[in-house]
């Protein structure tokens, strides 16, 4: 329970506005709810939500001490009432999760509250199977990212043990991560390996593709074959040997077949004309290679997970 003294800047104010600037995290429907049954009180007693507040008044809220948290992305579950989730796989240790373009894996620094490790938490809790109160200091989490406005299947672990696992055998490349990316162009054959060096400039959040090692780049390796084409457009699958920055679409976009949409390597004259304002590559496929042990996820070895619709491709190559 939370008790809260009105001062001469809240004098005035309807109680449900106040409760909502007091308590961030407490979702409107659920404040409203929590007036009803006078878990929230005003000087003792229950309240109307419109019951307009004075100096000197006492407001009490009997919630959850969760929902008190400052605002930030630990507590952002809290203000999810209906998690947007496309669920592509789950079990008691993993989810799959398929995020959609725009979606950030998590907060950019701005606070929001829509992030799919948000969606995910929220979900979870909502279900009964991760109590925040319960822990020590586990949360559920995301074991890999992909940018905002690319598409695709994100790992999310219940467990320290599925994450630490999960977060070992990426490091290791047991997991093969395939792309869908819709180019305007054609690669150098219809089916190879991109090789280079990746330099990334960090105050720009861009990578330069070089074709020889040099000081602060990184080697960057994509296979890649064409599975479909039509008018100047072609659809790759790309599957990532190493995972750097921006990796597919710099590395695409040196090789004259940038990914369309993509406002950063690609060009603005082609998106332009196709009406694409965001970069069309999906990570639509994925397949627990392990080739050591993995303990509790064992029984993931040589499962593979794909989505069957990835909008794009429908959209251009039927």
């Amino acid at each position: 329970m939370k008790r809260f003294t009105i001062q001469k800047n809240d004098a005035g104010a309807r109680l449900d506005r106040f409760a909502a600037k007091a308590v961030p995290l407490l979702p409107a429907g659920l404040a409203q709810k929590y007036i009803r049954l006078k878990r929230i009180k005003l000087n003792g007693r229950g309240a109307k939500q419109d019951a307009r507040l004075a100096s000197g008044d006492v407001v009490e809220m009997y919630i959850n001490d969760e929902f008190f948290e400052p605002p930030g992305e630990d507590g952002a579950f809290l203000r999810i009432t209906e998690p947007a989730l496309s669920i592509v796989y789950e079990d008691e240790n993993l989810l799959l999760l398929d995020k959609k373009a725009g979606v950030l894996c998590h907060s950019d620094g701005g606070f929001d509250y829509s992030t799919l490790i948000a969606r995910a938490q929220a979900y979870l809790h909502q279900k009964g199977e991760w109590d925040p109160r319960a822990e020590n200091s586990f949360a559920p989490a995301l074991c890999n990212r992909i940018d905002r406005n690319t598409s695709g299947i994100v790992i999310a672990a219940k467990t320290s043990e599925a994450l630490r696992i999960i977060n070992e055998k990426i490091k290791a490349r047991e997991i093969d991560k395939y792309y869908l990316a819709a180019v305007a162009g054609r690669p150098p054959a219809k089916s190879g390996k991109l090789e280079g060096w990746l330099f990334k400039d960090a105050a720009k959040n861009q990578v330069y593709v070089y074709g020889r090692e040099r000081p602060g780049a990184s080697r960057a390796a994509t296979e890649y074959r064409e599975i479909a084409s039509r008018g100047a457009l072609a659809l790759l699958e790309c599957r990532l040997l190493t995972g750097r920055t921006h990796q597919i679409r710099a590395q695409l976009a040196a090789a004259g077949c940038a990914i369309l949409g993509d406002g950063k390597y690609g060009s603005e004259r082609i998106n332009r004309a196709y009406g694409e304002k965001r970069q069309l590559l999906c990570s639509y496929r994925l397949v627990f290679s392990f080739k050591t042990d993995a303990g509790a996820l064992e029984y993931l070895k040589g499962g593979e997970f794909k989505l069957e619709r990835v909008d794009f491709r429908e959209k251009y190559f039927g």
